[in-house]
């Protein structure tokens, strides 16, 4: 059993190789595409590693790639590894992958370092991390918010959201004035929040009404 994808989406297999089975991740230049498959093999089945590599030098940038057999692999390494590799999911491989690094290098470093605050602090890019955590690290939590332009029936939501393990609850509300649906989705840990938002963001329920889904704050200390 899996969940379907909207039209657009194409197939189940593509959109798990594009979007929830691959995390990018930093690491020191020294690490071989071993030493990141040893550091990251605890959390799943790895289908391959691979560094980036400057093309002129040959030399490591300090990122990778970890691609898993299950999208439930990929949320738990991103969820249980150390901070300090910055684990987030990678874009698409259709999508311009050196902007991509671009922009996941910008928004993880700054130019002053911090000191030995961090492991790996003898290499500088770790050295010089924002203490904002990455853009998908910042807003995880078990708890999702989903909104639609129709209201919701609870059996048949809690159903929807049920298909992913962990669901703990699933509160309906109503607005009387605008007749939207507006629901509270808690899961028992961020890794099925995570799979649950990737999902069904942008799923047609019923066919023709996109489901809107973000994380919401549920209270826990934001480095967990």
């Amino acid at each position: 059993v899996f969940i379907a994808q909207s039209r657009a989406s194409g197939s189940h297999r593509d959109v798990e190789d594009e979007e929830l089975t691959r995390i990018f991740v930093m690491i020191p230049k020294s690490y071989t595409e071993e030493d990141l498959r040893e550091k990251f093999k605890m959390y799943g089945d790895i289908e391959y590693c691979s560094i980036i590599k400057n093309k002129t030098t040959g030399e490591s940038k300090g990122l990778g790639y970890v691609r898993y057999l299950k999208p439930s692999q990929a949320a738990r390494a991103i969820e249980e590894c150390d901070r300090s590799y910055r684990a987030i999911l990678a874009e698409p491989k259709n999508k311009s992958s050196e902007s991509f690094e671009h922009d996941y290098y910008s928004n993880n470093t700054r130019q002053e370092p911090r000191g030995n605050t961090l492991p790996f602090c003898g290499q500088p890019e770790f050295c010089s991390f924002e203490k904002n955590e990455s853009r998908m690290q910042e807003s995880v939590s078990k708890r999702l918010s989903v909104v639609s332009r129709l209201p919701f029936i609870q059996e048949q939501l809690f159903a929807l959201f049920d298909l992913v393990p962990g669901l703990e609850y699933c509160d309906v509300q109503r607005d009387p004035h605008t007749n939207s649906g507006y629901a509270v989705i808690q899961y028992s840990t961020a890794a099925s929040a995570i799979y649950a938002k990737y999902k069904l963001h942008g799923f047609e329920y019923p066919p023709g009404n996109r489901l809107t889904v973000i994380f919401l704050e549920d209270g826990s200390d934001s480095s967990e």
